[in-house]
């Protein structure tokens, strides 16, 4: 290795939106340009949440793959692969299975969390309990250097962690103990104020067209208070001045949009015009290229061929070695 290795990866539940673009393929587009990254579509851990409806999953697949290049991901730069076209991971998971202490997954935050948020699925599984020793896996066996997560998965990189060191100590020293590359997110709100998730249909996403995009910022909710056009507001309880943090210039921001709104100087539909007027630029390059990727469906396969190819070479020598060391 010359350059050191980064590890991330994405569920194919569905198009990305902009949480996705500013939460990690702005960084992942970064870290490209000075690591050697290798950035998964993770559809088995999917079926940890999809088990009962997984025919989406392929499809979704490709549709990430085309969120990731029009968003300047580069194959060339990086490799793309999927993670159910490398059993080597589902080995090497296997294999971490026989002397992972069960409470370590048990005390994993997002376990319980994502059981008491997610009502109307039954994640009382095996699949779903195992599922972050199966990211160790993932990242182990291409023994990354760093992980690009936010706070809330740090955790599961440090499981990772225990899970090499648990390894090297049984057997002799073989994996790399990764580090968690904390992230940034910024606040990304979708249309009707909480968070940006198709689930909620509030989302814009990256394959939305600069008309679609205005359709769905121009009714976008914003400050309750602001009910008669000359009630003054408060841009920081606004979901649309969230908007401008991503966007809009500082200069903008402080000159025109907070005086603004604060005096009622200028009304909702005026704010959500300046930020449409630095929003799309950015935006609608991205649903542009999509657009034009999305016709030549072979192209990406493509380039999921040829990146499957290079990240089994690196699996299976890192699989090859775990398995002499367990003496297999």
């Amino acid at each position: 290795m010359t350059r050191k290795r980064v590890l991330s990866g994405m569920r194919p539940t569905g198009r990305l939106h902009l949480g996705h673009l500013f939460g990690a393929l702005d960084n992942w587009r970064t870290l490209q340009e000075t690591y050697e990254c290798f950035f998964f579509v993770a559809d088995w851990h999917a079926l940890t949440t999809e088990y009962a409806e997984p025919s989406k999953i392929k499809e979704y697949t490709t549709e990430v793959v085309l969120d990731w290049l029009a968003a300047g991901l580069d194959p060339r730069k990086a490799t793309f692969f999927v993670q159910s076209r490398l059993p080597e991971h589902a080995e090497l998971h296997l294999l971490f299975s026989m002397f992972t202490p069960l409470a370590w997954l048990e005390r994993v935050p997002t376990y319980k969390e994502q059981q008491e948020q997610i009502t109307d699925k039954d994640l009382h599984t095996y699949g779903f309990l195992g599922y972050p020793l199966l990211q160790s896996a993932d990242i182990l066996i291409y023994k990354a250097h760093y992980v690009p997560v936010g706070v809330d998965q740090v955790p599961h990189v440090e499981l990772t962690r225990e899970v090499a060191r648990r390894f090297n100590f049984l057997y002799r020293d073989v994996l790399v103990e990764p580090e968690a590359l904390l992230t940034e997110f910024p606040k990304i709100p979708g249309t009707d104020g909480r968070k940006m998730s198709k689930s909620y249909n509030n989302a814009i996403f990256l394959a939305d067209t600069a008309d679609e995009i205005a359709a769905k910022i121009k009714p976008m909710i914003t400050d309750p208070a602001r009910k008669r056009r000359n009630d003054p507001g408060n841009p920081e309880v606004c979901p649309v001045y969230d908007l401008h943090k991503v966007f809009t210039p500082q200069h903008e921001r402080d000159g025109v949009v907070v005086p603004g709104c604060t005096s009622a100087g200028i009304g909702c539909l005026d704010c959500k015009q300046i930020l449409l007027k630095y929003a799309l630029p950015v935006l609608g390059p991205v649903s542009e290229r999509r657009a034009k990727l999305a016709q030549d469906p072979d192209a990406v396969q493509a380039i999921l061929d040829d990146g499957t190819a290079r990240a089994r070479r690196v699996a299976q020598v890192t699989l090859g070695e775990a398995k002499a060391a367990m003496q297999i």
